[in-house]
């Protein structure tokens, strides 16, 4: 089975505590986030999986941002979210390699507007091990469009975060109609 690790908004802005937007800074952080991507990352690069990196972010004049819109809409009155500045940028800590596929999208899933799912094709993914922030939106989203897209879906539990513990236990209940819900040590065992 061809595997895909797909890392979602692992970004300053939104979940760093010093980003702009980062409702879910707290959690990521009490969680452990990083960390467990981190491992995460490493299992999926030592299986030979295709490891994606994808992170909103709009151009500096914001011309794709989707101004009436509630989550997005006010990005940049704040300055947020604006690709080649700090608060687009990966989480410090988060670790990069140079044979990662880097995807910036312009909405909340990570198919939408994409070239995710042409690099899917290509390498001819089936499955996709999805993780990030924020459990609720991200996270859910993409994983709905990944099912509907016919792959088998995954999600790596341990690497997600919401605004909160009740939010994040509410996503993860939702996703399990739609896909195995999972945490790094069974990840190790995946094939």
């Amino acid at each position: 089975m061809s595997t895909a690790f797909v890392a979602l908004d692992y970004i300053v802005d939104i979940m760093h505590p010093e980003g702009k937007v980062a409702r879910s800074a707290a959690h990521a952080t009490s969680r452990g986030i990083i960390a467990k991507a981190n491992e995460g990352l490493a299992i999926a690069r030592a299986k030979g999986w295709l490891v994606a990196l994808v992170k909103v972010g709009f151009s500096p004049s914001y011309h794709e941002q989707p101004k009436g819109s509630p989550m997005f809409g006010r990005a940049h009155e704040f300055g947020a979210l604006k690709l080649g500045e700090r608060g687009a940028e990966f989480h410090p800590d988060l670790i990069i390699e140079p044979t990662d596929l880097i995807i910036n999208k312009l909405r909340v899933s990570a198919f939408y507007g994409t070239a995710l799912e042409p690099a899917l094709r290509a390498r001819k993914i089936t499955r996709l091990i999805i993780t990030g922030v924020s459990s609720t939106w991200a996270v859910q989203s993409t994983a709905r469009d990944a099912h509907d897209r016919d792959y088998e879906v995954i999600i790596l539990e341990d690497g997600c975060a919401a605004s909160d513990e009740q939010d994040h236990r509410n996503s993860m209940q939702v996703l399990r109609s739609i896909a195995q819900v999972i945490d790094v040590e069974a990840l190790r065992h995946l094939p």
